[in-house]
């Protein structure tokens, strides 16, 4: 891929974004070519070269190691906010490979707000699964739904099923749109020892309800993300007036 010359985006604009992509495809791995080595491969500066790289370095996404050269900061998973995509599909466009754990699946009764959630009486059907990116466990992810919808899903291998996929090509739901609250949380001894990890690091958990066009609630979802190895991204815009 090449810098575009005649783009009104800067150089340094441009280099940064390609740099950032390849990081995040895999394609560039522990540390970063050197200055001469990308100036030769790109035929810029090395000024565009050093605003590029310090701005990756301002986003985190690498690191400089005095006398060692520059390196790729640990890479954690990336969900665009805003953006209603599979678990799979994000781990994918990451470079990665996703894979799936089902811990459980049944009809519950308990916590009696995911009935009332999901606007059903008191049973519903819960499907517990364990997510990992390149088999390391990222997630786990709760996903409740009416009792009619889930024993439908149940009649998947719910180890490699894509429940939106499902949902929507199989069972003719449509997924509309979702509220999702994002907060931060201890986790459990159980999820401590699943997503393998010591009991006194936090975790992300967001709890999500999707509705189809009607605003009929067909899904609720928790899940609780490791905290080193999944991030958030949302772009914001400031509008006059």
């Amino acid at each position: 891929m090449e810098l575009d010359v005649n783009s009104p985006l800067p150089l340094h604009v441009q280099l940064k974004d390609l740099l950032r992509s390849e990081i995040l495809l895999g394609e560039l791995q522990e540390r970063i070519p050197s200055e001469r080595e990308l100036m030769d491969r790109f035929n810029v500066s090395r000024s565009t070269i050093r605003q590029a790289v310090s701005a990756l370095v301002r986003e985190g996404v690498l690191e400089k190691i005095h006398g060692k050269g520059t390196f790729i900061s640990h890479r954690p998973v990336e969900e665009w906010l805003g953006n209603l995509s599979t678990y799979n599909n994000i781990i994918e466009e990451m470079g990665m490979k996703p894979s799936t754990r089902l811990l459980h699946h049944g009809v519950e009764t308990m916590p009696r707000e995911i009935a009332n959630t999901l606007g059903v009486d008191d049973h519903f059907y819960l499907i517990e699964r364990l997510r990992y990116a390149d088999n390391v466990p990222i997630a786990i992810e709760k996903q409740y739904y009416p009792v009619q919808i889930g024993l439908k899903l149940a009649e998947f291998d719910l180890n490699t099923a894509v429940l939106y996929d499902l949902l929507e090509l199989s069972l003719g739901i449509k997924l509309w749109e979702a509220e999702q609250i994002i907060s931060s949380a201890q986790p459990t001894g159980e999820e401590c020892n699943l997503l393998e990890i010591p009991a006194d690091t936090s975790v992300m958990v967001f709890e999500r309800i999707t509705s189809d066009p009607e605003g009929t609630p067909v899904e609720f979802l928790r899940g609780v993300f490791r905290s080193d190895m999944y991030s958030f991204r949302i772009k914001l815009a400031r509008r006059k007036g």
